[in-house]
């Protein structure tokens, strides 16, 4: 039987960017939550190398995509000779900020890991982990957590009373925002690229708090500066959800999905049907209580 894991994704509450680095990379603080919108990932032992099969055909099934990437990393790092068969359904929108590719890498590591029987330490993971990218590191856990570095150096966090029983309500409009592309700009708005330094953990203060309003008052994206002005849709989004009752909204990541913080589920519902009569059907929308499990 093959070993099925389901892999989450995430939403930044924050994501302050402090400037580049000497190395090429941005300097940040981030706080990142789980979302539990999952892909499904399962593993089988066969043959001596990578086979990576995929439901969605966007996605090519070779080096080019991290789950292959990081099953290719962990046989070398654990020294197996034996090959896996990996086969991802994807639920999660492509290029949408919220980690989807990421989450499959690290879900990888941690499921051949088991596959294995536990060859390679958690440390030795998260190693593997911070050299596919700087948002798998985060999905090696599933708590709440704080990003700093570029990113990969994560800081678990309970959850977060200030958004007990609230519900995320998310909404991608169909395209994608190529991470690239958003750090790129940033060139052209100086504030967002050399935000100040403090504001995650003045976030995770209020977040500990029972004032949910104070708090997602406090949510931010420096790379909201300039994906809002080539997409100015996703600000009209915003500005359609906050008017319609959620306590906040955010783009999460580089984009472009926003997400709206709503204070239950079934508000979130109905604000989601207003939205489809203003809008249309085509966004692909989903509805999570923020403490869900999978």
């Amino acid at each position: 039987m093959p070993l099925e894991k389901l892999s989450p994704c995430k939403v930044n509450l924050l994501l302050n960017i402090l400037g580049k680095r000497a190395d090429g990379f941005h300097e940040l603080e981030t706080v990142l939550h789980p979302v539990q919108v999952c892909d499904l990932l399962s593993f089988s032992r066969t043959g001596r190398s990578v086979e990576l099969t995929c439901s969605n055909p966007e996605l090519p099934t070779d080096s080019r995509n991290l789950v292959y990437r990081a099953a290719a990393m962990f046989l070398e790092k654990a020294q197996i000779r034996d090959g896996v068969l990996i086969q991802l359904e994807k639920r999660i929108p492509l290029a949408a900020g919220l980690g989807g590719g990421s989450g499959n890498a690290a879900t990888t590591l941690l499921g051949l890991n088991e596959l294995f029987g536990g060859p390679l330490a958690s440390e030795q993971l998260h190693e593997l982990a911070a050299a596919l990218g700087s948002d798998v590191p985060f999905f090696l856990q599933d708590k709440p957590a704080l990003g700093t570095g570029r990113g990969e150096k994560i800081e678990p966090l309970e959850p977060f009373p200030a958004l007990a029983g609230a519900a995320f309500l998310l909404i991608h409009p169909g395209f994608g925002i190529e991470t690239a592309w958003a750090y790129k700009q940033l060139a052209k708005f100086p504030n967002a690229l050399n935000g100040q330094p403090g504001r995650a953990k003045h976030l995770i203060s209020l977040l500990r708090g029972n004032d949910t309003k104070a708090a997602v008052g406090e949510f931010y994206n420096s790379l909201e500066a300039p994906a809002l002005q080539k997409y100015p849709i996703l600000a009209l989004f915003q500005e359609f959800l906050r008017s319609e009752g959620a306590i906040g909204t955010l783009m999460s990541g580089s984009g472009s999905t926003t997400f709206a913080v709503v204070e239950y589920t079934n508000r979130a519902e109905a604000i989601a049907e207003r939205f489809k009569g203003k809008f249309g059907e085509r966004n692909w929308i989903s509805i999570v209580r923020v403490s869900a499990k999978p």
